[in-house]
């Protein structure tokens, strides 16, 4: 890792003097990470009294929605968040990036941010830092202060904290510390086996705080975030148990779900107390919202009835997928870097030479590109009719409707946007973008794949799972903070907020916006130069076949990856 001087921590009372003419409205801050959490869900439980620390957190602060990301999806909207800018300008727009040159698929990391995150701009300047489970923080970068990385860490064999040494401590003391652990299935598991999964997640919150605790006295700190992750998993395996529409149901499971949420404010509880003793301000936040699933949007299978997308023949398809077993157990057997398509070839078997356009991955929203000549290796599509092709497949896709289960004819994809236009940003400088991207109706979510012989296959109720919505949650709270209001901000907003109110400079370049209305008095906001985030070659994760496929198994668990 390259080599950093980072001064000694300038957040002590005495020295937060010399910082904006000693007016800082915070000492120190502490960050808690809900992942994908919802006033759909939390609301209700703060007022039945089953979240009493989260509540007096809102009421006694700010609060409000906090707009994700578009798409919003962990990758990119925590990337927003760390750096202060969007998918444009940090580069994360998925788990999965398409390398056009390449012509594949490979899986985003820390290393692929184009942009400085906040726990790099912090260090530089003298303040401690400490990172718990933040995603897209693998592999972890030298900080002033401590870094865990999280989900996407494939592997606790690998180093997955700053520094090296707090991997051997946090085994010692956690044998069983894992990041693969999955929803356990089995047909005669039934209600015990319901709560065992409950269970492990409830243990998750309550290791979340002990490691807070522990590496902030091993460490300290003076900006110190903890994600909860599995806050977002709960919502995706037990959402029926949570909708009012079905929650009736099961009556028993809703309880046990609510009993998560219960336990996990307790540990927010924790994390306040911690906080108030360090004379710290709370910001709580998640990085998206969480809704309904009750369908899934196959744009592809649009694109091959209308002529844009052609599949191989049977026998093709035969002879691809037996090459691509013997690929992958040859990497596996060497144990050499993965450069595979992450069953592109197989899962969606395209007739490249015959098509002009795919939807290559899709993280709730659908991620479409033009094969393009001079792009991809086996583009077709000639650059003179890239912006003909661009806007007849929006408009067909804009026009597409399907019937709901209640009969009623919707849009399938109610917004398809260019995405240069989306991000303001230029195509040439971001050849990895979409050429468009593909926005779902509220209750679907977008998949690559091809099931059946419908745009949409709708799922019955009973069955239904937990997908994305775009505004999550916000609050702030402590001294300096405005108390009882409602406000609603971008996760961008975020990391700017938190710098002015450190009193610490906040690059120009930055597109979130310092949150002016959430402070008690106002403030005097000091901007600098933009900076650039260098990263070494020799820092890029080299990921083993087995590495990525025990990345792509944990996200296909949650449905990311169809």
């Amino acid at each position: 890792m390259p080599k950093a001087s980072f001064g000694a921590s300038t957040l002590s009372r005495e020295a937060s003097a010399t910082r904006s003419g000693g007016n800082s409205p915070f000492r120190r801050v502490l960050v808690i990470g809900l992942d994908g959490a919802t006033f759909d869900v939390l609301g209700p439980l703060m007022d039945r009294g089953l979240m009493p620390h989260l509540k007096e957190l809102v009421t006694g602060g700010v609060s409000g929605a906090l707009e994700s990301t578009k798409p919003p999806i962990t990758p990119a909207a925590w990337t927003t968040f760390m750096t202060g800018k969007g998918p444009g300008r940090h580069g994360i727009i998925d788990f999965l990036r398409y390398d056009p040159d390449a012509d594949r698929l490979q899986f985003n990391n820390h290393i692929e941010i184009r942009e400085k995150t906040i726990w790099e701009i912090l260090s530089e300047k003298g303040v401690r830092v400490g990172s718990l489970n933040v995603p897209m923080t693998y592999p972890p970068r030298r900080v002033n202060g401590f870094m865990i990385s999280g989900f996407d860490t494939p592997s606790v064999e690998l180093d997955f904290t700053y520094p090296r040494e707090l991997k051997d401590e946090i085994l010692r003391r956690y044998p069983d510390y894992t990041h693969e652990k999955k929803w356990q299935r089995h047909p005669l598991g039934g209600d015990k086996l319901f709560r065992q999964n409950l269970e492990y997640i409830c243990q998750s919150f309550d290791r979340g705080y002990e490691l807070a605790r522990f590496c902030g006295d091993r460490y300290g700190w003076d900006v110190l975030m903890v994600l909860f992750k599995l806050v977002d998993n709960l919502q995706h395996k037990t959402w029926r148990y949570l909708d009012p529409r079905t929650a009736h149901l099961n009556p028993r499971r809703s309880e046990w779900t609510i009993g998560c949420f219960a336990r996990l404010d307790e540990n927010i509880g924790k994390l306040v107390q911690l906080a108030r003793a360090h004379g710290a301000v709370v910001f709580v936040m998640s990085d998206h919202g969480h809704g309904s699933l009750e369908g899934k949007a196959q744009p592809n299978l649009l694109l091959r009835d209308w002529g844009y997308l052609k599949l191989r023949d049977r026998l093709e398809q035969a002879r691809t997928r037996t090459s691509l077993i013997v690929n992958r157990l040859f990497k596996k057997k060497n144990g050499s870097p993965a450069a595979g398509n992450h069953h592109l070839e197989h899962e969606l078997a395209v007739d490249w030479s015959r098509t002009q356009a795919c939807v290559m991955h899709a993280g709730i929203y659908g991620f479409l590109y033009v094969n393009l000549r001079g792009r991809q290796p086996r583009g077709i599509v000639d650059p003179a009719d890239y912006e003909r092709v661009r806007d007849e497949l929006r408009e067909a896709l804009l026009a597409s409707r399907c019937r709901t289960p209640t009969g009623e004819q919707v849009p399938i994809f109610p917004e398809v946007h260019r995405t240069e236009e989306l991000y303001g940003c230029r195509r040439d400088e971001q050849p990895w973008l979409p050429d468009l991207l593909l926005v779902p109706a509220p209750g679907l979510a977008v998949v690559k794949k091809i099931r059946g012989f419908s745009a949409v296959r709708w799922m019955p109720l009973r069955r239904m799972e937990g997908t994305h919505r775009v505004d999550g949650v916000f609050a702030a709270n402590g001294t300096g903070i405005v108390r009882g209001e409602t406000i609603r901000a971008g996760i961008a907003d975020v990391t700017p907020t938190l710098l002015a109110g450190l009193g610490l400079p906040v690059p120009a370049d930055m597109e979130g916006r310092v949150l002016r209305e959430i402070f008690d008095r106002p403030i005097a906001v000091e901007y600098e130069p933009p900076q650039s985030r260098d990263v070494a070659a020799a820092e890029k994760p080299m990921l083993t076949a087995e590495d990525e496929a025990v990345l792509a198994s944990r996200l296909t668990d949650l449905g990311y990856l169809e």
